[in-house]
């Protein structure tokens, strides 16, 4: 089985992983989405919402903005990044399985940071 955790907001991917509403994740077997449950984010504090994913049991996220330094959190665990992704959250998990949705990268710009920078 796989899981797939996508950061929405609003039933869309997040375009910011940390600061997101929630985290959709969804359980597949055989190709086909078995099941998906709504996990709120607890929070932003650096390094904590990749921790708190990864001990979600998640294989792959998927999400539109993220740091480096989150990125490095997901690869420590073994965890695939697809970041630059965009549309409706099932529409994304559909192309992802679908071999459609690749990871365009994401150096998170645009977003507004305070004064932690991009590196999260």
């Amino acid at each position: 089985m796989t899981r797939i955790a996508v950061a929405t907001e609003e039933a869309e991917v997040a375009q910011h992983f940390g600061r997101c509403p929630l985290y959709r994740v969804y359980d597949v077997a055989d190709g086909a989405v078995q099941s998906v449950q709504e996990v709120t984010n607890p929070g932003h504090d650096a390094g904590f919402p990749p921790d708190f994913v990864a001990g979600l049991g998640v294989n792959v996220v998927i999400v539109g903005g993220i740091g480096t330094g989150a990125i490095n959190r997901f690869t420590g665990h073994g965890i695939e990044v697809i970041a630059g992704a965009s549309g409706p959250a099932d529409d994304a998990v559909a192309r992802y399985l679908a071999g459609a949705l690749v990871d365009r990268g994401s150096d998170c710009a645009g977003h507004e940071h305070g004064d932690h920078g991009c590196g999260h």
